[in-house]
């Protein structure tokens, strides 16, 4: 069974065009960050305007846009002008109101939906999806329980021993590792639980993971879709640090498998937009590793950051195209790629003293292409930018990234 993503039957929003009242094609985009900037970019590129909805005056996203509508994400008023200005809308994080998004979906397309947007909210619900959907995508999630209520969470002490060593993850607003705590016996599970605020969570089993990949799909309102290869990556204090996308950074069949569950999973899910799915790679003996999924965003991904600069058509080309209704071209990466995630601390020397990053000698390496947000303030754990390298062949670009880590003093450098 599918979830709805969207209420009205959807029309072309053609690039440059102009409706009855003269007003020319704008795109929506519910949130101002980095993926809302990048978004913003990749719509005025084809031409058409853009409108953010907002509430930070320096949002990245809102800085660049034709329209900025400073207010909160459910303000009706904010939500009326951003339907008014709009033909098509969509949302950057996955963590917005989901009512807004209804609200929109009464008089506008929106893409993805309010339903699956919710979703993806709740892990509770997304593992139900996910085991609901896993005899079509053939990849299950990790062994789980749901802990509610203290009578669960006895439940579990007393008959879920199996789930043991696991990780205990808030059902709603975790994400970048925070939200969740590691636990290995009963004791340690109710004192985290008690840590987290006793609210809703999942309990996951640890697995032996041999690495982590995540999958892009695109899929338009016809149900058309397309996707990019695996990408394999590398997180530090659960952030992404690193991201390999070249062929050969798994196991062909693993690949493959991985990203024909990602399709399958948008397709049962009926989503439109671009879709990112995480999967566990974990070590069976096998040599191969075997698959479990992880998670999922509704939106463009951190990882996928690097179809910027390796592919002819960019994640940001294909969540521009899915929620105006084109075509969606199937990407083709035409160079090996690795992404490096820029943190604050790269702003900041071992003592803690601000300092600028040597963009000189970052800059002078071949294949480096580097993306700012256009965030005034860096801090420690914000997401300020990131570098792509790319190249000829892969061990080039391996090169490359550590010494462009290096000259950053990135973490993660056994990553590369």
């Amino acid at each position: 069974m599918s979830a709805k993503t969207h209420n009205l039957a959807m029309t072309p929003v053609f690039p440059g065009s102009t409706d009855a009242d003269g007003q020319r094609a704008t795109l929506g985009v519910l949130g101002g960050g980095q993926l809302g900037r990048m978004l913003v970019h990749a719509a005025q590129r084809l031409g058409y305007f853009t409108a953010v909805l907002d509430p930070d005056a320096q949002s990245p996203a809102g800085l660049v846009s034709h329209h900025h509508i400073q207010t909160a994400y459910d303000d009706p008023t904010g939500l009326a002008e951003l339907a008014h200005l709009c033909q098509a809308i969509t949302t950057e994080f996955e963590n917005v109101p989901a009512q807004a998004l209804q609200t929109l979906a009464l008089t506008r397309p929106v893409a993805p939906g309010a339903v699956v947007v919710g979703i993806a909210q709740d892990r509770i619900e997304e593992k139900a999806h996910f085991t609901a959907g896993a005899d079509l995508s053939g990849v299950a999630c990790a062994p789980y329980a749901v802990i509610e209520t203290p009578a669960q969470l006895q439940a579990v002490r007393a008959d879920r021993a199996d789930l043991l060593p696991g990780i205990l993850k808030t059902a709603r607003m975790g994400y970048d590792g925070k939200g969740q705590v590691r636990v290995k016996t009963g004791d340690e599970l109710a004192a985290a639980w008690a840590e987290l605020g006793s609210v809703a969570c999942v309990l996951e089993k640890m697995l032996p993971l041999a690495a982590e990949c995540s999958v892009l799909v695109a899929r338009g309102w016809d149900g058309q879709a397309v996707s990019y290869a695996p990408q394999r990556n590398v997180h530090v204090d659960g952030i992404l640090a690193v991201t390999h996308a070249y062929e050969g950074n798994m196991p062909p069949a693993l690949a493959t498998r991985a990203r024909n569950a990602a399709v399958s999973l948008a397709q049962h899910l009926g989503y439109v937009g671009v879709l990112c799915v995480e999967f566990f790679v974990v070590d069976d003996g096998s040599g191969q590793g075997s698959l479990v999924v992880n998670e999922m965003a509704p939106r463009p991904h951190n990882s996928g950051h690097y179809t910027l600069d390796a592919c002819d058509v960019s994640q940001f080309d294909l969540q521009v195209h899915a929620m105006a209704g084109l075509p969606l071209p199937s990407p083709r990466q035409h160079s090996p790629a690795i992404m490096l995630n820029l943190l604050g601390e790269v702003w900041f020397d071992g003592n803690g003293q601000r300092r600028e990053p040597d963009w000189q000698a970052v800059l002078s390496l071949p294949g480096t292409h580097l993306h700012l947000y256009g965030k005034a303030e860096a801090r420690i754990g914000r997401k300020m930018g990131h570098l792509t390298i790319t190249g000829p062949d892969v061990e080039v670009v391996r090169t490359t990234a550590r010494r462009a880590a290096e000259l950053l003093g990135l973490p993660g450098l056994d990553g590369l």
